[in-house]
């Protein structure tokens, strides 16, 4: 088991990507630290992880809150005496027209997807630096290196996961971090049956599940995304195996996305 007696943060990790995220790197060996909104999912995925035999400890984390992660990276500081990697998972996404995007909106949007990516990394960061090793793991989008026309906010706020995950490598490399981001497509989550209701049947008038049938049908390798497929590359991002990747925005798109 790679990671074994290393401990890894993943937030968001009570469903979807986050718990697949959480499960692959404990089947890996990690100890890990479920951090989520949601008291009870993160219990759950924290008995998956247990099931598994690993230690687990479940967070309640609201990521806008400075003092949530700080307690976030203190108590996995407690527990495992380390923080080995750091998965930026959590997020959410509002489909809108451009002249529907509210102050509320851009606020909400940026607070959780870029504001708590970097205040995480942060939190974690001086424990890092001061074992001389670590590796912080984003997830970015495909939104974030493309233009989409009912998701402007959200796509902001992944361009800013990808330009901070790009600062955060070059800042410290010589302090033996590694930094490096997912950036996923048309993913089989609670979040794309909401863009599925949101841009789809709201906003361009289509049937239900039509938004997203046209949107997998435009895939190269003719299928969804799985959570699994995104875990499988964060799991690859924690190990030695990239052990000499830093900086970088990964593809998960299916061929979606190839730049």
């Amino acid at each position: 088991m790679e990671l074994r007696g290393q401990a890894a943060i993943v937030t968001g990790a009570g469903r979807n990507i986050g718990r697949a995220i959480a499960l692959e790197l404990a089947g890996m060996g990690a100890d890990i630290v479920v951090a989520d909104m949601d008291e009870a999912t993160g219990q759950r995925t924290a008995d998956e992880v247990r099931a598994l035999g690993r230690r687990a400890l479940a967070v309640r984390t609201d990521v806008t809150r400075l003092a949530d992660l700080q307690a976030m990276a203190d108590r996995t500081m407690a527990e495992f005496g380390g923080i080995d990697i750091l998965v930026n998972n959590a997020g959410i996404h509002k489909s809108m027209h451009t002249a529907d995007v509210t102050e509320t909106d851009w606020d909400r949007l940026l607070a959780v997807n870029a504001k708590g990516v970097f205040f995480a990394s942060q939190a974690v960061l001086r424990h890092m630096v001061a074992a001389k090793r670590g590796n912080i793991i984003s997830l970015a989008s495909m939104a974030g290196k493309m233009g989409l026309r009912t998701s402007l906010v959200y796509g902001v706020t992944k361009a800013a996961v990808i330009s901070m995950t790009r600062s955060l490598a070059l800042a410290h490399a010589a302090d033996g971090i590694r930094a490096n981001c997912v950036c996923p497509g048309i993913v089989e989550t609670d979040m794309i049956f909401q863009v599925d209701r949101e841009a789809g049947e709201g906003l361009m008038g289509l049937r239900p599940g039509e938004y997203l049938k046209q949107r997998v049908e435009q895939i190269p390798l003719g299928r969804i995304e799985k959570a699994e497929d995104v875990a499988n590359v964060v799991g690859f991002l924690a190990s030695a195996k990239s052990s000499y990747m830093t900086g970088q925005a990964i593809n998960v798109t299916g061929g979606l996305v190839m730049h």
